[in-house]
């Protein structure tokens, strides 16, 4: 089997399930009780607070447990807005952010805040001055992607955060739930307010996710209830997928970024020997596990389910529109047409992949169409 589907979620490691497991079964207590099992799951929770903010060059104190991307999106956009509102009104992002991001902000448009959707190019990057072009008086929040999770293009959040030096008032926030563990970020160079990471897409259990929050930012909780997370997110801490989070991230950071690369280069190599495709994915500047390919003529759910019978499994769009039929909103962003927007098929790879499945899934791309354009004839 080729797994080519990270994007969407990655299989969880070996040791990370057994991690689970252990805190599951052993260190079940609530880590806010006072007696001696709670006690031992909130040392637990903290060891994996303080080694996740030595992983990502933080503070512990920084470090804000969520259920995932999702909600830790929705908690800094929000959080910010609901906190900083009487500050202005204004948000800024681009065209091409998750939909975790995009409803978000369709929800604030409805509470009254006015949002700027600034455009990308053809390789689907957002500028600089682009972004700063945008900025008013009542600019509270910019909110950034640090990869595209359709096409994988690298935007420049670190000289955007540089940049928005100059606007003190103004916070910065990254959805770096693609790209952590593939390309790197520093949170304290790249002058980054808020930050989002998800457990499952870099091969922890689904459940967990961090909102690094930086010190001496307070945002209004999106969950109100108890005091856990330091006030920030009410709710009995999911320790278990916490520590195994820990210890997902630090396997992660232990690979050598450049096999995907490697991967993704094998998978493009072999393509270009064959006629009619179209990738997506910039050359330069995209992330190393992410190809995005249109196949002209053949619409992407049938070539994704043809694919199934060489035990191949990639996607279309994001997975979490994949099953709305509608064409790729970011490639739409990028100036493909409808139509071209509608037959593209996401490969995504992942340190669990052999080498050899660039190869092999590009290989078996090909033999598919060819198949189909022998059936659809």
């Amino acid at each position: 089997m080729i797994y080519a589907d990270n994007s969407a979620t990655t299989k969880p490691y070996d040791e990370v399930i057994d991690a689970y497991a252990k805190v599951a079964k052993d260190y079940f207590a609530n880590p806010s009780s006072l007696h001696k099992l709670g006690g031992e799951a909130e040392k637990l929770l903290t060891y994996a607070r303080s080694q996740i903010g030595d992983l990502l060059g933080v503070k512990a104190k920084e470090i804000v447990f969520t259920s995932g991307g999702t909600e830790g999106n929705n908690f800094a956009l929000k959080g910010t807005a609901f906190t900083f509102g009487n500050r202005g009104n204004h948000i800024i992002t681009t065209t091409v952010e998750h939909d975790s991001v995009h409803s978000s902000l369709q929800q604030l448009e409805d509470m009254g805040f006015n949002i700027t959707y600034v455009p990308v190019d053809s390789e689907g990057r957002v500028s600089v001055n682009a972004i700063l072009d945008a900025i008013t008086p009542e600019t509270i929040l910019v909110s950034v992607m640090h990869v595209n999770n359709e096409v994988g293009t690298v935007q420049p959040v670190e000289e955007i955060g540089l940049a928005l030096q100059q606007y003190p008032k103004i916070l910065f926030h990254v959805d770096s739930v693609q790209g952590i563990g593939k390309v790197p970020i520093d949170l304290k160079l790249g002058y980054i307010d808020l930050c989002t990471f998800s457990a499952h897409k870099f091969h922890g259990v689904k459940g967990a996710g961090i909102l690094y929050i930086r010190e001496g930012i307070s945002l209004s909780a999106l969950l109100a209830g108890g005091a856990q997370e330091h006030g920030h997110r009410a709710g009995t801490e999911n320790v278990g997928s916490i520590v195994a989070m820990a210890k997902a991230l630090r396997m992660t950071f232990e690979h050598d970024q450049e096999t995907l690369r490697k991967m993704s280069e094998e998978f493009r190599k072999e393509l270009s020997s064959y006629p009619d495709f179209i990738i997506n994915t910039p050359k330069d500047g995209a992330a190393p596990h992410i190809v995005n390919v249109t196949v002209p003529g053949m619409k992407a759910e049938v070539v994704i389910h043809s694919l199934e019978n060489e035990n191949v499994y990639a996607s279309t769009t994001s997975a979490c529109s994949s099953k709305t039929a509608q064409p790729s909103k970011t490639l739409l962003a990028m100036g493909k047409s409808p139509e071209q927007a509608s037959q593209a098929i996401r490969f995504s790879f992942s340190y669990c992949n052999n080498p050899e499945d660039g190869k092999k899934a590009a290989q078996a791309l090909y033999k598919t169409i060819s198949h189909l354009k022998k059936v659809v004839r």
